[in-house]
């Protein structure tokens, strides 16, 4: 477990591209620029972009210029849009699969650091949703776009995936992420790795995430278990979801609104915080606007300052909330995640001391996955989370995969 908490900006003495205990550091002296590397070029392994892909647009940047960033995220991402556009004319479907894909994940990079009224922001975000939507359609059973009804006119945007396995009516997990991260992005994860073990995936933007953020101006809200709640709503208006086996899982911030749901929505029956966090407050109180994340949150959060949004984000704990859980609990945590560590013993703790049924996993450096949400090895954190899940709805996966109704791309 790491030595010390919260120092992601600071840079490490070796400033040379190197790999360390969370994963590789491109820009050493630009720690958050080396993160959101890390994190692209770890969704690599679940289909977001290749390798190559990220190395050519970081070769072309100029170090810690985040225009160059979006400039050069923009060429990869629109190479593979147009090749995948041009190979499903062509009837070449697995391609244009693979392409949609890659070409979603680095939209996303590409979109990141836009600020929240640049011009470009929104429009970049719809084509990272229509290289989504162009790979769900194609999956068998094939992925739906839904709006999920929650304010008039500011519906949760998601997509629903159904499990590609026999039965009439299977288990789900609501996905969702945190402070930036997003629907199209909980397909690396969170949602593949439930879908190739028998369990349909909803994926959403929550308040301050996403569409729901970015069309409909909705910000976060402390009681994720409102939203949450008009999710499993519109699941349980569909002939083939099983209503007794529900989960939510939240990444990173989502850690918080996941937990946060399960205290209060108990049509859950299971939840995972994959990354923890106890207090938001606790975890940036002492951050003002220079922080490498003060954009997003700022945003996320409906403040005009760091200090307005840290204001709001005193509400953002389980203090209090976390004795009123009664599904199981899993908490997902790398150990040496580069926001901060000790949030997930806090969160196990507190939980078992209310008799919650929960459950730590802390992945250590020599698996790799010990980065923040296991940005280093997405793969493997989707196989603890998914694997977890799948025994508490009680899925033989031997038997499974014997039934399968299509191989899952």
């Amino acid at each position: 477990m790491a030595d010390t908490e919260n120092m992601i900006d600071a840079a490490p003495d070796d400033l040379s591209p190197h790999y360390e205990p969370m994963g590789w550091h491109h820009w050493p002296e630009f720690p958050w620029l080396s993160y959101q590397f890390r994190r692209g070029l770890g969704e690599t392994q679940e289909g977001g972009g290749a390798v190559s892909e990220h190395f050519l647009a970081a070769s072309r940047m100029i170090p810690g210029d985040k225009e160059s960033w979006h400039r050069e995220y923009m060429t990869v991402a629109e190479n593979n849009f147009a090749r995948a556009t041009e190979a499903e004319s062509a009837g070449h479907i697995q391609t244009a699969i693979n392409a949609y894909r890659r070409a979603a994940d680095l939209y996303r990079q590409a979109e990141f650091h836009l600020e929240p009224d640049d011009p470009r922001r929104l429009p970049v975000f719809e084509k990272m949703e229509a290289s989504s939507q162009g790979f769900l359609r194609h999956l068998n059973p094939p992925g739906e776009v839904v709006d999920i009804p929650y304010e008039d006119g500011k519906p949760i945007c998601g997509y629903f995936v159904r499990a590609p396995f026999p039965g009439d009516r299977m288990p789900v997990l609501i996905c969702f992420g945190g402070l930036d991260s997003i629907k199209d992005e909980m397909w690396f994860m969170q949602a593949h790795g439930a879908l190739q073990r028998g369990i349909s995936v909803l994926m959403v933007d929550l308040p301050g995430q996403g569409g729901t953020l970015r069309r409909h101006g909705l910000t976060a809200r402390a009681d994720t278990e409102v939203p949450v709640s008009a999710c499993i709503d519109y699941l349980l208006t569909r002939d083939d979801v099983d209503a007794d086996r529900i989960g939510c899982c939240g990444s990173s911030m989502g850690g918080y609104y996941a937990a946060r749901a399960g205290c209060y929505e108990k049509r859950l029956a299971a939840v995972i915080a994959h990354g923890a966090i106890w207090s938001v407050h606790e975890m940036w109180g002492d951050k003002d606007d220079s922080f490498g994340l003060a954009m997003h949150i700022r945003w996320v959060m409906g403040g005009k300052t760091m200090a307005e949004a840290l204001e709001t984000a005193k509400a953002f704990t389980l203090e209090g909330h976390i004795g009123h859980m009664s599904c199981p609990f899993l908490v997902l945590h790398g150990g040496h995640d580069v926001l901060t560590v000790k949030a997930a013993t806090q969160t196990y703790e507190a939980a078992v001391a209310e008799g919650v049924d929960a459950t730590l996993r802390i992945v250590a450096p020599e698996e790799t996955g010990a980065e923040h949400c296991q940005h280093d090895n997405p793969t493997l954190g989707q196989e603890i989370l998914a694997d977890w899940l799948a025994d508490r709805f009680g899925i033989d996966q031997r038997a499974l995969l014997k039934t399968a109704w299509a191989p899952l791309t």
